[in-house]
């Protein structure tokens, strides 16, 4: 029975890659394994995490609290430069791919949670949601740099991954 147990984990840890190739990124189980998303996930994810990084800092900037004001007004800037230039790279034709005009479901509604509050409240959220934000972005960007299947996206992915590590410590370091 032992040895039955041992073989079935293995089995299942050799296939795992296999079916997570196939798997929808926002499963989160491509995260848990380490596996690049595919082109048209790491575009979408991408363009949808910049499209809540700037919205949510722009709210931010009016209403966030100390340091997360000055915080809010990088991530403005920065997000918008890496969402002008992914989308240059998907209408230059180089990745085929969509890039979405909405957010997803989930990071819709963590933007109209953050419009429902105010003072320590919001600011205590905005930071939170950073740190999240930053952390999965980190993540995303990290796992497509290193596996991601179109080059000149896993280039632009490589070079932009620096400035979201730093993001996510900024965000972590906000009180």
């Amino acid at each position: 029975m032992k040895y039955a147990c041992v073989a079935a984990i293995f089995v299942s840890a050799l296939c795992a890659p296999v079916y997570a190739q196939s798997i929808p990124e926002k499963t989160g189980i491509n995260s848990t394994l380490g596996i690049a998303p595919k082109t048209a996930d790491f575009v979408k994810e991408a363009a949808i995490s910049d499209m809540f990084e700037i919205e949510s800092s722009k709210l931010a900037q009016t209403k966030a609290e100390g340091a997360s004001k000055s915080f809010a007004e990088h991530m403005v800037m920065d997000h918008s430069k890496t969402s002008a230039e992914l989308k240059q790279l998907v209408s230059a034709g180089g990745v085929k791919a969509e890039i979405p005009t909405t957010m997803d479901s989930a990071h819709q509604s963590k933007l109209n949670k953050l419009k429902s509050l105010n003072g320590a409240d919001f600011t205590k959220q905005y930071n939170s949601d950073q740190v999240a934000a930053h952390k999965d972005a980190v993540n995303l960007f990290e796992r497509y740099s290193k596996g991601g299947e179109n080059a000149e996206l896993k280039a632009w992915a490589s070079k932009t991954l620096p400035a979201l590590q730093q993001h996510l410590k900024m965000a972590q370091e906000l009180k």
